[in-house]
Parts: structure tokens; C-alpha cells; sequence
């Protein structure tokens, strides 16, 4: 049977209407974005040659520098742009005031300059890391050139600030207004798909359809939205009212989905290891806990649809409140009936009702603070917690000092070859070292710029000297230079081209930019392009060669240090502990992982680690807050048995995971068993309150946790443990659930 006509064509329509739409969504809007980059370079260059300028390529080179697609983050790197070119041009003016006649005492306090701020480049993060690079790359792009002529350094320094503001303004007005893309708006999407994708995960993993695999892949992808989320929220609330008037309950959002994820991921391992152990007395336990598992999927659902919305997820709150209202009661009659069984594992199940408690109570609050995002104002906004990313102060130092070398030895080549082009030599590789140092492979980075500055410098080459001499006016140069500039932005907008695109747009502009008066000088520009590449190089082999970020000892120092989190979680403040401790970990994660992107094996044994430390750690701060808030009786002195053998755990557990070895496994195994003694001694000498032996037997619950995840062979400390320990725990007396 033939089709007619008619029919096909609303088909064929429809198809065009949807592959369009589908373009739009996708290379349409990079698209859009590139001419956005021309407009605001297009319309610097005219402002700067309007104003007569010296250099108006600086204002182009600013565009390219600044440019993002979203319009946030063109704000916040404008805004930390101004402030680190600000701060550069004070220390450069001081500088050439004390060292204008000792060119070598120049360039090595310049040297050290340029290595504090990559070292604070390093050591910070988002887009307050490139206030850093700003600030030293602004030194030398201001100084070196106005070193050469210290009499008129300072209007040389002032009108290079001129032309940097002009640039990095009409980056940001082209950015805000012609088809802004929002951050803010992108982050309502990511929210609601990070709560959907939580809901299933949750729901998944308690029916049991989720293998160690997929827990792993899902929990590794949370990580890196967490980091993203945060670095999101960063620069959204440059772009208006809207994420500004969210902006503390967004943070509290993300604090919020560590904190519930963690949770769940520590109830589940427990119930993990329950079933792994095949004793009788866990079968137990399973039986009485399972029925509670099953009414969790259905509280997060509305209508028998998972929620989505932020209009659904109060709808979820308002049942997770409900039922955590219900569920001490209902546990603690759960408890009677298990303490009729001799066999029943009474601690196994006070730990898990414990962990199940406070993962609701923890859901609960994530999914209350989802849904006040759809009023303007909100009590939940008053939140005073943030993420605090963590970095090695050792590997900041080092990024700091290879820059310093790096400036050193190309400022060294130019004064003792007095090269013309070695001014643009040394300032080069200073805002090269500057710029790279914080990426995942710097090498790598620095010699693609490298690869893009020879392309720049054939097609600089054709503009200077092929096309210049014959266009007249601004239209014809605009005209002239779009095909050029469009492919250096094309490959800015291509992940593996990125680093090329960079090097390209940014050297086009530094050769090829046109002046107010051109002045033709073959010699001279390939002198600048030889010195331009000549730096990239030496930067490559720099991060290649001195201590380079790629090799094992930077990964080994971060998990040194992720594993540190878990002293941090036992010794800090309570004050913000948790939140520091959560994002911490986290971000060292996801830092180890930017230095192993080919390294499954590697990303794997990184996250189990974090999973070790965020098990362990968040127990101990659970431990601490219970202990702290005992009543002030003397049975309780910090002089007591059962708090030495607290502290001597907790010293037990730092030394373990400083350097996990079995002799410091098998203390603080021996610590936790000495700690639980003590505590059910002291519970056996007297007659506590309800409340007060609630919170005893918490604490009971958070050391046989602890224990249990000691004892876990598929954690990263099953080297150490060896196959000598099971991994249930015991029949000692338990908490009824934290009421």
C-alpha cells in the first residue's frame, strides 16, 4: 500500500521541525556563541582605536581571554580579571620604582612575584584561582614591556589597564545581552535532575537492583556533579537576582545531598555486610529491618510517579516528616520483639535503625530544601555552611616555585643575549606558566598553545602582510579578520582542539592585532612569534620535567590527603566540621581522578578509599556530637575510663588512615573493642535516664559501626585486615533508635 503525498509531507515536516530543534539545542547555540565572541573582539577593537589606544590587540586579547558561553562566568572572570589586573599593576609600579636600573634584580622579584600567585592559583579554586593568575599575569604583561622605558612606566601601565577594562566590558555587555546563556537557569535543570537521579538510585538500591558496579559508577558521578554543582553556583550568582536570592540555599542544597548520600551509602554497606556474613543472627536482623526498607521508594514518590519538581518534592517532605515522626516507636517495638530471641543480633540492628533514622532525617531536610526554591525567600536560605574545596599546600608550592624557574631562566636568556624579542620571552612565559599551572596536565596544555601559536603565526603572517596593506576602514577589517579569529573560537569550542583554540585566538591577536598605525616589520614579527613558541616549549618542559603534576607523587600526596580527612573529622572544631569534611574529601577525589582521565583502575581504588573515609569519618563526627552533648555528670569526665578509650580510638583511627599498615589496623581494631567494653561497663555501674541511654547506646551504635567498617574486606583496608577477620559484628547489648 503506497503512502500519499500528504501523508509524508507533516512527516517529513516534522522531522525538519526536530532535527532543527534538536541543532538549536546543540551546535546552535555554540554557534551563536562563536559570533558572540567576534561581536564583543569586533567591538573592543573599534572602542580602543575610537579612543586611540596604543595597543588596541590588548582589548582583543582580553575578549578571548574572558569569553565564556555562559554569561556568569564571563562575569566572574571579568570580576576577578579586574581585581588580579589591579592588584598586578600596584606590585609591577613598585616593582620598577626599586629595580628599574637592576634588570636583574627585576626579573627575579618579578620571578618571585609570578610564582606567589601561580602557587595562590593552585591552591584556590574556580575562578577565584584565576584572580591569582591575573594578578602575576598582569605583573609581567604590564611590567616587562614598561621596565624598558621606567619613565614613562606608569602611563604605560595605566593605559594597558584601560585597555584590559575595555575589553573584559564588552565581553561581559555582548555576553549579558545578546542571547545570554545562564548558569542559573542551567542549574534548575541539573538540580531536579540530581534529585530524580538520586530517587531512582535510592529506590534501585534498596530493591536490590544495583551491583557493587553500578554503585560505584553512580556514587563516582554524584561526586563529580557535587564539584560541578558547586562550581556552578560560584559564578551563577554574578548573572542576577534570582540565584543571589538563592544562592545560600543552593550551597545548603549541595551540603544537604553529600551529607544524605553519604548516609545512605553507609546503610547500605552495613546491610552489605550483614548479608555477606551468612550468619544466622544477620538473617535475623535483615528480617526485621527489611520492611522499613520497602516503605522508603513510596514516601519519595507522588501519585506513584517519582517527584521531580520542586512542587513534588514538598509533597515528599511532608511524608518523610511523617514517617520520621513515626519511626522511633516503631523501631523500639520492633526491638522488643527481638529481644524475646536469644540469637537476635541486638548492636547489628541498633546500628542500621540508627543509620536509617538519620539518612530519613537527612533526606528529609535535602528534599525540604528542594522544594523552598520555588518561593523567592525562604527561612532555609539562612545557611552559614559552604564547600570548601580542599587543595596540597606541598603542590601549590611547587606549581608556585616551577613558575618562579621558569621566569628565572628565560629573564637569565634575555639579558645575557639582549634578544629584542626577549621582553615578550619572559612576560610570555610567565602568563603561560600562570595559566596552565592549574590545569589537570599543564605539559600537555602548554604545548598545545604552542601548536595553536604556529598556526597563529602562518595565518598572522597572511593578515599582516597579505591582507593589511589592501583594506581601508573598520567594516573591511572586521570583514577581513572573521574567517581568521572563527577558527581559533571553532576550536575553543571542541575539547580536544581546546588548548589549540586558546594559543590561536590569544597570539592572533597579540601578532596579527591591527593598530591604530600599522607598522609592517617582518623581522620583528617573527622574532615575536619565535620567542611566543619558544616560551610554550620551555613551560612544557618545565611541567614535564621539575616534579611534573601527572606523575604518581602528586596523586599519592592528594590521597595522603584524602585519606586525612578522617584526623580532620576527629580533631577540628565541631563548628562546620561535617561540611568541611564532606566537601574536602570530594574534591580531592575528583582532583586525583583529573590526574589519572585514562586510569580506571586507579578511579576505582580512589573511590573506595572515599567511600572508607567517608564511612569512617562521618561515624567519628557522629561520635563526637553525641558525646558532646552527654549531660555534665562526673560519670561522663573527660578523665574516665570509657572517654580515654575513646581518644585512644580516635588516635588509633587517625594513625591508620595517615599510613595504613596492619600493625595500625590491628590497634585500632583492638581500640574499638577496648572503646565498646568501656562503654557497656560504664552503662552496667548505674541507672541512666531514657534520654541519657539513648544517647549511650548511639554512641554504642556509631563504635560498632566503626568497627564493621573496619572489618569490611572489600574496602581498601582488606590488605591489611587479611582474611583472619569476619565482617558482622556481635550480640552485645544495643541502642533502641535515637528518639
Amino acid at each position: 500500500m503506497s503512502t500519499s503525498p500528504t501523508t509524508a509531507r507533516p512527516a517529513s515536516l516534522a522531522a525538519w521541525y526536530a532535527a532543527a530543534a534538536d541543532w538549536a539545542r546543540t551546535d546552535g547555540l555554540t554557534w551563536i556563541y562563536m559570533f558572540k565572541a567576534l561581536a564583543a573582539c569586533f567591538l573592543a577593537l573599534g572602542i580602543a582605536m575610537k579612543l586611540d589606544l596604543p595597543q588596541p590587540r590588548t582589548a582583543m586579547t582580553t575578549v578571548f581571554i574572558v569569553m565564556q558561553p555562559q554569561s556568569g562566568a564571563v562575569f566572574a572572570k571579568s570580576f576577578y580579571r579586574i581585581c588580579g589586573t589591579l592588584v598586578g599593576l600596584v606590585v609591577m609600579l613598585a616593582l620598577i620604582g626599586l629595580f628599574a636600573q637592576q634588570p636583574e634584580l627585576f626579573i627575579l622579584s618579578t620571578a618571585i612575584w609570578i610564582g606567589i600567585c601561580t602557587a595562590g592559583a593552585a591552591r584556590n579554586r574556580n575562578f577565584r584561582s584565576y584572580g591569582f593568575v591575573l594578578a602575576g599575569y598582569t605583573a609581567s604583561l604590564i611590567g616587562i614591556p614598561a621596565s624598558q622605558h621606567p619613565d614613562g612606566a606608569f602611563l604605560s601601565a595605566l593605559t594597558r589597564v584601560v585597555e584590559v577594562v575595555v575589553g573584559i566590558v564588552c565581553a561581559g555587555a555582548v555576553s549579558g545581552l545578546v542571547f545570554p546563556q545562564f548558569a542559573g537557569l542551567q542549574m534548575r535543570s541539573t538540580v531536579r535532575a540530581r534529585f530524580s537521579a538520586f530517587v531512582d538510585y535510592v529506590s534501585a538500591s534498596l530493591a536490590g537492583r544495583n551491583d557493587r558496579a553500578q554503585i560505584e559508577a553512580t556514587n563516582a558521578r554524584f561526586v563529580a556533579d557535587i564539584v560541578g554543582f558547586e562550581a556552578a553556583r560560584s559564578i551563577a550568582v554574578f548573572e542576577g537576582h534570582y540565584s543571589r536570592m538563592r544562592g545560600g540555599r543552593l550551597a545548603r542544597l549541595n551540603s544537604e545531598f553529600m551529607t544524605a548520600s553519604t548516609r545512605f551509602h553507609a546503610l547500605h554497606q552495613l546491610m552489605n555486610r550483614l548479608h555477606a556474613s551468612g550468619t544466622p543472627g544477620a538473617a535475623i536482623a535483615i528480617a526485621a529491618l527489611e520492611p522499613y526498607f520497602r516503605e522508603i521508594a513510596p514516601l519519595l514518590a507522588k501519585s506513584g510517579e517519582p517527584v521531580l519538581t520542586a512542587t513534588d518534592a514538598a509533597h515528599a517532605a511532608a511524608q518523610l516528616e511523617t514517617y520520621k515522626a513515626e519511626l522511633p516507636k516503631r523501631v523500639r517495638a520492633t526491638r522488643g520483639e527481638l529481644e524475646t530471641q536469644p540469637d537476635a543480633p541486638l548492636l547489628d540492628f541498633d546500628t542500621a535503625a540508627e543509620l536509617l533514622y538519620r539518612f530519613i532525617d537527612d533526606l528529609h531536610a535535602y528534599a525540604a530544601t528542594y522544594a523552598s526554591l520555588v518561593v523567592d525567600t525562604h527561612e532555609r536560605e539562612r545557611w552559614i555552611e559552604r564547600y570548601e574545596p580542599k587543595t596540597n599546600a606541598i603542590a601549590a608550592g611547587v606549581a608556585g616555585l616551577r613558575a618562579a624557574i621558569v621566569m628565572v631562566v628565560v629573564g637569565a636568556f634575555w639579558i645575557a643575549t639582549a634578544w629584542t624579542s626577549g621582553a615578550t620571552l619572559t612576560l610570555n612565559a610567565a602568563t603561560t606558566s600562570a595559566l596552565v599551572a592549574s590545569t589537570p596536565d599543564p605539559k600537555r596544555s602548554a604545548f598545545q598553545m604552542a601548536g595553536g601559536t604556529v598556526l597563529a603565526t602562518l595565518m598572522g603572517m597572511i593578515v599582516v602582510f597579505g591582507v593589511y596593506p589592501h583594506i581601508d576602514g573598520f567594516a573591511l577589517l572586521c570583514a577581513a579578520l572573521t574567517p581568521f579569529l572563527l577558527l581559533g573560537v571553532f576550536m575553543t569550542t571542541r575539547p580536544a582542539l581546546a588548548g589549540y583554540g586558546v594559543g590561536y585566538c590569544i597570539f592572533f591577536c597579540f601578532l596579527a592585532g591591527p593598530d591604530n598605525v600599522m607598522h609592517y616589520d617582518p623581522s620583528a614579527f617573527m622574532n615575536d612569534a619565535l620567542a611566543l613558541v619558544l616560551s610554550m616549549l620551555v613551560s612544557s618542559v618545565a611541567f614535564a620535567v621539575l616534579l611534573p603534576p601527572s606523575t604518581p607523587w602528586l596523586r599519592n600526596r592528594l590521597l595522603v590527603d584524602l585519606r586525612r580527612q578522617v584526623v580532620l573529622a576527629g580533631s577540628a572544631g565541631m563548628r562546620h566540621v561535617r561540611s568541611r569534611f564532606e566537601s574536602g574529601a570530594r574534591d580531592l577525589m575528583c582532583q586525583i581522578n583529573a590526574l589519572s582521565p585514562n586510569e580506571p583502575e586507579t578511579k576505582r581504588d580512589t573511590l573506595r578509599w572515599l567511600f572508607s573515609v567517608l564511612e569512617v569519618g562521618n561515624a567519628v563526627i557522629d561520635l563526637r556530637g553525641e558525646v558532646a552533648a552527654l549531660p555534665a555528670e562526673p560519670r561522663h569526665d573527660r578523665s574516665t575510663p570509657w572517654r580515654v578509650a575513646l581518644r585512644g580510638l580516635l588516635e588509633a583511627l587517625n594513625e591508620l588512615f595517615e599510613r595504613p599498615r596492619e600493625d595500625r589496623f590491628e590497634r585500632a581494631l583492638a581500640a574499638t573493642a577496648d572503646a565498646i567494653a568501656e562503654v557497656q561497663q560504664m552503662m552496667s555501674r548505674f541507672t541512666p535516664t531514657r534520654e541519657e541511654r539513648h544517647q549511650l547506646l548511639r554512641i554504642l551504635s556509631q563504635l560498632h559501626f566503626i568497627r564493621t567498617a573496619l572489618l569490611d574486606p572489600q574496602s581498601p583496608l582488606a590488605s591489611a585486615i587479611g582474611a583472619r577477620h569476619g565482617a558482622s559484628g556481635a550480640s552485645e547489648e544495643g541502642a533502641p533508635h535515637a528518639t
